[in-house]
């Protein structure tokens, strides 16, 4: 019961210890070599439908390639892991050795999530990142979510340029560690998340197009190229394996899918959500297994019961960053206009966005989500993309005003949505997040300056001698800088903001979380144009929060009880007379008919 494996249709499978089968959808090729170490190559044989397989001698550790009829040497688009990069050799690997030592582990269900985004190399590796668990769990932080770790090219990357979803990224050390990585955060009552991609493949490593070019469709375009095609069976059946692959073989506790709006047969999504729901949550013991999506389509459909848990709230995190940094071009243009407007409607509703003419795009974007729990959507003010996608991947506390930063962070921890905290934010790190990888050659030049023209319609970076300025992604000093200082967490202010986010977290376990599987919003409130009050039902409870990130005090109506949470202590007597006062906030939890 300690050592777990996911079955797969395809990839290397140890079928015994001195045994394993391998198999490869390559319809283009019509005869396909395995070149296993320490043996002559040999032919699969083809058994219809595109499929090649073969049983060979071989045992964990072996490494092998495929070698198509051009003569060109491919490693396994499943290879569990990969030795001398995503060009070189796949590893046999034994799903089993590892023995878990938190196997009783069944997760723990979604209304106690409290998310914490982190980069695995950016943390100094699964070690140091483990490390930090305790504090991290003390602090009231339920799961952890990691970057995505299919392999890449080079050993400093985001994680969205993956080649091979099934091998961790060797960077990182052997899957193994990263099992043993989870294992320690299951010791500690702390699920984990992954980040996964199933959208496109990065630009350096993918050889599906030599031997598998039915995988894309020619006739749509993504901005990383053809579209995979997921009308196909094989394909489908690629990415719902590899769901499985990391929940039942990895135990992680939840999937996080990367820009699902740019998967447009949808299709998929409800069959991966039905599939998982069925052969994970439908397994004695039960586990709790969580699925959320990244989708600028604001597709309330994709939330309803039984499918996706939850969706990351862009529309939330734009109105609020307008709000804090006045900052108006990009996308933040389209919340600029009333951005506390766009704020409450996302704490009454979910979305902002719900089916109106959106700056940029041709057809409507979103649909209406007002009935759906405020569990359904995930809240932050920060996150990899709104950090790193800045031109010097400032945070938040070197954009805006402590006092409204720190409010805002009373309104994320404090509402009934799902909060996440970007690495480091809990104790406000300076650090910057930079966008970074680890190409070579023509492939480097065209990224380090195609990152700069992103941001020539920006008026700080209009000037060519100006984007000069904008750090190039494959200096290693790039991804350098991007490492938070964890030590900073235990001194001064970053012990002292530490302790205040705990103190939030501590109130949102006692008095929120419990409450949130029937909890439901009862409306978002303009209080003024810096200032958004928003009311939830909570059992037999009223939950409301009042935030002002501006320098004027806000109108409200009197709240004479006693605040659960006040930024200072003058503001419960001025609440109690109808005012808010400036860059604060405060939560009330009152019996409903109080």
């Amino acid at each position: 019961m300690s050592r777990h494996a996911c079955a797969l249709p395809f990839g290397a499978t140890l079928l015994a210890p001195d045994r394993a089968r391998f198999r490869l959808w390559a319809p283009s090729q019509q005869a396909v070599l395995l070149e296993l170490e320490g043996a002559a190559p040999r032919a699969l044989q083809a058994v219809g439908g595109g499929w090649h397989e073969l049983e060979a001698e071989c045992t964990a550790g072996a490494r092998y390639q495929y070698r198509l009829a051009n003569d060109r040497l491919v490693p396994d688009p499943a290879s569990r892991a990969q030795a001398g990069g995503v060009h070189g050799p796949s590893v046999v690997v034994n799903p089993r050795a590892y023995d878990w030592q938190h196997d009783g582990w069944l997760g723990r269900p979604w209304r106690e999530t409290v998310l914490y985004e982190v980069h695995v190399g950016a943390c100094g590796g699964y070690e140091n990142l483990t490390r930090q668990l305790p504090a991290l769990a003390e602090t009231g932080i339920t799961a952890i979510e990691l970057m995505p770790l299919a392999d890449f090219a080079g050993t400093r990357n985001w994680g969205y340029d993956g080649v091979l979803p099934f091998a961790p990224a060797a960077t990182y050390g052997p899957p193994e560690a990263l099992k043993a990585f989870i294992d320690a955060a299951h010791g500690l009552k702390l699920n984990v998340f992954l980040d996964v991609v199933y959208n496109h493949f990065g630009p350096d490593g993918n050889h599906l197009h030599a031997y598998a070019p039915g995988f894309f469709r020619e006739d749509r375009q993504t901005p990383w190229g053809a579209a995979i095609d997921f009308r196909r069976r094989e394909v489908r059946d690629f990415f719902i394996g590899n769901a499985l692959y990391w929940l039942e073989e990895f135990r992680f506790d939840g999937l996080r899918l990367d820009a699902v709006h740019a998967i447009k047969d949808t299709a998929v999504l409800d069959e991966l959500a039905a599939t998982v729901r069925a052969r994970i949550q439908g397994s004695e013991p039960q586990r709790e297994v969580h699925l959320v999506l990244e989708n600028e389509d604001n597709d309330a459909v994709r939330l309803a019961p039984g499918r996706f848990d939850a969706q990351w709230n862009d529309d939330a995190h734009n109105a609020l960053h307008v709000l804090l940094t006045g900052e108006r071009e990009g996308y933040y243009g389209a919340y600029a206009g009333a951005p506390a407007e766009h704020l409450a409607r996302c704490l009454g509703e979910g979305f902002s966005y719900q089916g109106g003419a959106f700056p940029g795009r041709k057809s409507p974007r979103g649909t209406p989500s007002g009935h759906l729990r405020p569990g359904s959507f995930v809240f932050f003010l920060q996150n990899h993309d709104q950090v790193g996608n800045r031109a010097q991947g400032e945070r938040l506390c070197a954009l805006a005003d402590p006092e409204a930063l720190w409010s805002a962070t009373v309104l994320q921890l404090l509402c009934p949505q799902i909060p996440l905290l970007f690495m480091g934010e809990d104790w406000g790190a300076r650090e910057p997040f930079l966008f970074f990888t680890d190409f070579t050659g023509e492939l480097a030049d065209a990224v380090r300056e195609g990152r700069r023209r992103e941001f020539a319609n920006f008026k700080a970076w209009a000037d060519p001698v100006a984007r000069e300025s904008i750090p190039d992604p494959n200096d290693a000093s790039t991804f350098r800088r991007s490492m938070p200082d964890f030590t900073a967490a235990t001194r001064g202010a970053g012990a002292a903001r530490r302790a205040a986010v705990r103190d939030l977290l501590a109130l949102r376990a006692r008095h929120i979380a419990p409450y949130l599987d029937a909890a439901r919003a009862l409306g978002g409130v303009v209080l003024s144009a810096a200032a958004v009050c928003g009311e939830w039902q909570l059992g037999g409870a009223r939950l409301t929060v009042a935030a002002n990130f501006g320098a004027a005090s806000a109108a409200m109506e009197p709240m004479a009880h006693v605040p659960l949470y006040r930024t200072a202590p003058g503001v419960a007597a001025a609440a109690a007379k109808g005012r808010l006062p400036p860059r604060s906030a405060a939560a009330w939890l009152e019996p409903a008919h109080g």
